[in-house]
Formats: structure tokens, sequence, C-alpha cells
């Protein structure tokens, strides 16, 4: 795992190792193991190393052995032994044990037909000096960040935006478009990000910059190819698919941990790695002081069962304050939730015990179905078969004990629910989400709303859905839908990647192997949601794999606390400067009035409800994003004399 970083001129003016070193500087967080540069008249490529894979030989840049290609990589590729021996076969010459010389000989002998024999999670950039072409490319459900820019004709590239703003050649500015999305989905979707000339490779995409143009193509789809019975043998095709996938991801010259909620995803990836993995497996896991958010009990018994070293980190609403700024920072974006503040504890805990890797659980309830927001889907069609029925949507009752109350029930349910959106709508399954989410908007400023305008954002996602979505069943369009708005743009970026590449932990998600997701597209729902009962089939599998407390408990939402976070005895001084009604009116994204009003609510400790609790958040964090991005500031650059490589047009010095 690394941080990668680039520019291609469309003139032959070079690129110098110091704004290479800066753009490395930028990123070395993600890779503080080493570092190394290729510079030629129209490319030059960066590289930060989390040395992983090969510790001693898979220094980068990387090149052929004849130097067609040049290599700048960020990921693993899984299955790099089957390739090598496959690709020796075909006569190319191996120098080192790593996954990322895979890499070149593979684009040498089968060009972009390489991208469907990776297994892997991977953000590339590749040089190819035959063609004098450079080609980007990301996994297929965007584990791994890929940011771009280009100006003039030149092409920057780079694993976090600010890599890009390192060059002093890309001016920071925001995107009103890109934060109206993030108020929307949670995060923006590709290729939009929240700044104004920069955009993300979309998952599963790959991009060639030639001659200064750049084109960009999907290279893998999503697809719900549905059976209409589950087959007799899928038992076992998934026990050798989690096996296999979780073996691949075990593939380390260092040990691998694993993070530990409690739930069944991540208690199936550490039970299967502790009894694959060669060292004693070490796991980790955060605990509330809130008992609402607290999972502990369950974590201690899954650790307990499979004999790991157990190490937890403690989250009090302090530390989610205290360390916000820092958060944001790593992010490059606002947030709505302040989920991903324990993950960066968690992350840091993990590195402190000195493990660079750990496996998590990440995908299983995209694949198999496991939100609460497919049963709404299951419940909500339910009702619309029988609109005038009083006892259907008591169904809901079921899906969300801990929200009844004073305000919550039948009414509160239609409501919310059954008028969200009709069957015929072909976002039905997410509109409850995304209407409650964009409530965030009603405290834009005047500035910010003239800037969006009219912009209909759920208008343009409609427009852009595949040409299969109208063919898949009801969940299947719902899955879909969850993969790409939420899970690559917020999940696997602000909780996954950002958290754990802020001290340099690399996350591996064995339920995001591309063989399961297949596998499981391709079932039929009610194997995957039976009734009320998500991830059916998961669950049935994992009789012997988890304890069956662990297998059959329901599913409690990862959360953390919101907006009581900020507020009360020994908040920061930074919230009350974040919040202040100058800064406010100075920025112009939200309304000041709106906005004091707000914030004396939840001085009072009545800003209680969801749409409150992340306006808060929502607030504070666009503050912090601009205080933080906003503002032109050059790092010192990486000294090139230190490097591990640097590559001078082909020709290699390795120190």
């Amino acid at each position: 795992m690394c941080g990668i970083a680039g520019i291609a001129r469309l003139e032959p003016r070079g690129v110098d190792l110091e704004t290479l070193g800066r753009m490395a500087k930028a990123i070395h967080h993600r890779g503080p193991d080493g570092y190394g540069f290729m510079t030629s008249p129209h490319v030059g490529f960066a590289h930060v190393r989390l040395s992983i894979v090969d510790l001693a030989g898979g220094a980068q840049p990387l090149a052929s052995e004849g130097g067609r290609v040049v290599v700048t990589f960020n990921g693993e590729v899984y299955n790099y032994r089957e390739l090598t021996v496959e690709l020796a076969a075909l006569g190319h010459e191996f120098r080192t044990h790593s996954d990322t010389e895979v890499l070149v000989h593979a684009w040498e002998e089968w060009g972009p037909a390489m991208f469907d024999r990776l297994n892997g999670q991977f953000a590339v950039g590749l040089f190819d000096r035959a063609t004098q072409e450079v080609i980007l490319f990301r996994d297929r459900f965007g584990v791994r960040p890929l940011f771009y820019a280009q100006r003039g004709g030149d092409l920057y590239f780079g694993s976090e935006v600010k890599a890009l703003f390192a060059t002093g050649e890309i001016e920071p500015a925001a995107d009103p478009l890109g934060l109206d999305e993030v108020f929307t989905y949670w995060g923006a979707l590709p290729p939009r990000t929240p700044f104004k000339g920069v955009q993300q490779l979309p998952p599963g995409h790959y991009a060639v910059w030639k001659d200064g143009r750049l084109t960009v193509k999907p290279w893998y789809r999503l697809d719900y190819p549905e059976a209409r019975t589950e087959p007799a043998t899928a038992i076992r095709e998934l026990d050798e698919i989690m096996r296999s996938g979780v073996a691949f991801r075990l593939r380390a010259d260092v040990p691998v941990g694993g993070y530990l909620s409690g739930g069944l995803d991540s208690s199936i990836t550490c039970s299967l790695a502790a009894k694959a993995s060669p060292f004693a497996l070490r796991t980790f896991s955060v605990a509330f002081e809130d008992p609402r958010f607290d999972e502990s009990a369950w974590q201690n018994q899954l650790a307990g069962e499979i004999g790991s070293h157990h190490a937890v980190s403690r989250i009090t609403a302090g530390q989610i304050a205290a360390d916000f700024p820092d958060v944001i920072r790593h992010t490059e974006t606002p947030l709505l939730r302040t989920a991903p503040g324990p993950m960066y504890r968690l992350a840091k805990l993990t590195r402190e015990r000195d493990i660079k890797v750990v496996l998590t659980g990440e995908g299983a309830d995209e694949l198999f179905l496991g939100y609460d927001l497919f049963k709404e889907v299951a419940v909500r069609l339910f009702c619309a078969r029988n609109p005038a029925s009083t006892a259907r949507p008591a169904l809901f009752n079921r899906i969300y004990p801990y929200l009844q109350g004073a305000n919550r029930g039948g009414e509160f349910w239609r409501n919310f629910f059954l008028d969200a959106g009709t069957p015929d709508d072909p976002l039905f399954s997410h509109l409850p989400r995304f209407h409650l989410t964009a409530r965030t908007k009603e405290f834009y400023g005047a500035a910010m709303r003239d800037s969006v305008g009219g912009r209909d954002a759920l208008g343009e996602l409609r427009d852009a859905l595949p040409a299969a979505f109208g063919s898949w069943s009801p969940l299947n369009r719902a899955a879909w839908l969850e993969m790409t708005t939420l899970l690559s743009p917020y999940l696997l970026s602000s909780q996954g990647d950002r958290m754990g590449m802020a001290h340099a932990i690399e996350g591996r998600y064995p339920f995001l192997d591309h063989r399961l997701y297949e596998f499981a597209a391709a079932l039929p729902t009610s194997s995957k949601l039976l009734g009320l009962k998500e991830k059916e089939i998961l669950r049935r599998w994992a009789r012997d794999i988890v304890p069956p407390a662990i297998r059959t408990r329901g599913k409690q939402p990862y959360r953390a606390p919101d907006a009581p976070s900020f507020f009360g005895e020994g908040a920061p001084a930074w919230v009350a400067e974040m919040l202040d009604p100058e800064r406010t009116r100075a920025l112009g994204y939200f309304e000041p009035a709106a906005v004091d009003g707000l914030v004396r609510r939840a001085r009072r400790g009545a800003a209680t409800g969801f749409r409150e609790n992340q306006a808060i958040v929502a607030i504070l964090s666009t503050h912090l994003w601009h205080e933080r991005f906003l503002h032109r500031s050059l790092p010192a650059p990486l000294p090139a004399e230190r490097a591990d490589v640097v590559m001078h047009d082909g020709a290699t010095a390795a120190r």
C-alpha cells in the first residue's frame, strides 16, 4: 500500500524533482517507509511506499526490464504469484518478488485486457514509452482513490487531492455542485469532487492520456443476472470463494491483523483469518462510553473464541471533537456524520501495535442485502400493494425498534417512508435517505443557493443509470445504488482508505473480492434477504465459522456520537471559531441566522434529531474543509538525494 502522484506534460519541458518531491510530501503519510521518483521530458512520477510485499525489492517507480513501461502503484494485486508464473512462461523476466512488477509485464503482454485478470484493490499510474501514453486505472469497487486534474493539455494525478495542489500549478477552489452532492449522498459521486477542476477516476474505469488529451473508459460494470432459484452448489461455492479470498488477502511479508466490530461480517473475516494466518492474529476494535453505540461485549466474545490478541480503542465524545480537524484534513471532503473519527483512532491504535495491514468486513452488507435499507424497500413495496392497510406499516417497528416513541409509529412511517416516492421511480429505494440527507440544504446561504441554482442532483443520477438498471429486481436496483452512491464515495473513502492511510494502515476487504460479488449478484434476492432476515445465505454458511450468538444477532449499524461531541464542557476552541457568525457569513456556504439558531439549540442539548445532528456536522466540517484546503500552501519537498529510486528517462538509480 502506498501513495502515488504524477504529471504528464503536453510540451517536453520535463517535470522537476522539486515538484515531484512536494507531491510526495503531501501524501507521505500513506507511505512512510520510502519514496522514489521518475522524470522524463513529458512525464514525472512520484511514489511513497508502505512496504508490505517484497520488503527489499519492491521500491517504486518500477520499470520493465527493457524500460518500456514504468509504473507507480497504490494497492495490492492478490493473485500476483499466479500471474507471475503465467507471465514468466510467456518469456517475461522478473527481477523482484513484488506484485508491482506483475503490472508492467502484464501491460506489455495484454494491454488493457490485463485489468480483468487482476484480483485486487489498486490505483495505478503507468507510462508506456513506446506509445507515449500515460494510463490511469482503478479497481472495480473503488477501494483505492485516484484523483486528477487537467490544465493546458497537462495531466496531474494523485492518490489524494492535496498532491495535486502541492504542485503549485493547480489552484484550490470549491465546486458548489460537488458540495451539493456531498449534501445529497454523503459523498460526491465520481467523477465529481468538492474541488473545482479536480475529478476522481470512477471505480472500474481507466484513462489514457496522449498528446494532451484524456480519454476515460469503463473496464468493469456492475451487473445483477439474478437466478430464479438458488443453485444446489451455492454453499460450497460460497465457502470456496470466502476461504480463497481471505487466503489471498493474507499474502504479505508482514503480519496481517483484523478489525473486529462484533458483527457477523468482521467475525467471519477474523475467524477465517485466525485459522489461515501463519501468525497469531491481532484484532482491533473501537468501544464507546455511550452504550447506545458500544458492541464491545460481542467483540470480546469473538476474540476469545478465535484466540486473537485483542486491543481496543475506547472512544469518547471529546476525542471525536479533538480529532475532527485531522479527520477532515485526511478525508478532503465535508462530512455529515462523525463516524470516520473513531476509525481514525482505531487506525492509530493499530499502527502503535506495529500492524500495517488489517482485514475488514466492508462489502458484505451491499452484496448480501444486510442493511436496514433493503428491508425498508421490501416493506415499502409490501405496503404499496395495499395502500389502505394500517397493519402493514407496523412492520417498520420491527426494523427500527429503537426509533419508536411519542413521535414514531404509523403516521411517522407513512410520512417518512411511504410518501417518499413511488415504486416506478428508479431511485425508489433510496429516496427516503436522499431526502433526509438533503435537508442540510435548508441551511444554505444565498451564495451557495445561487451557485447551485436549479440543479437537480437526483435527476442527474436518474439520467446516468445503466441501461440494464430497469431489468433488475427492486432489491438489486437498491444494491447497485448502495454500491455506487455510498460504498465507494463515502464508506471506502472517508471511513476506509482515508482513516487507515492517515496512519499508514492498509485495509483489505475479502467481501469485495470480485468473484464473491459476481456470485452474490447472481443469487436470487431471497437467498440474501428472506422476509426481514438479512444475509440469509451468509448466516446459513457461517454455522461452523462463528458462534451461534453472533451468527443469529440482528445487525447493529455502526454509529458514533454526532452533535453532542462538539458542545458542552471541554469542547475545543476551534468549534466556536468555526461557528462564529462572521466566519459563516464570510464563507457563504450557509445562512448565518439559521446556523446561529441551530448552534444555540445544540448548546442547550436540544438538537437531537437526525436533521440537526447532520447539519451541525456538515457546517463544522465544511468550514474546516475550507480553512484547510482553500488557501494555497506548498509543502517542503521530500529531498531527491534521500530517495530509494530516482529514474531519469529510463535509467534507474537505486539507493
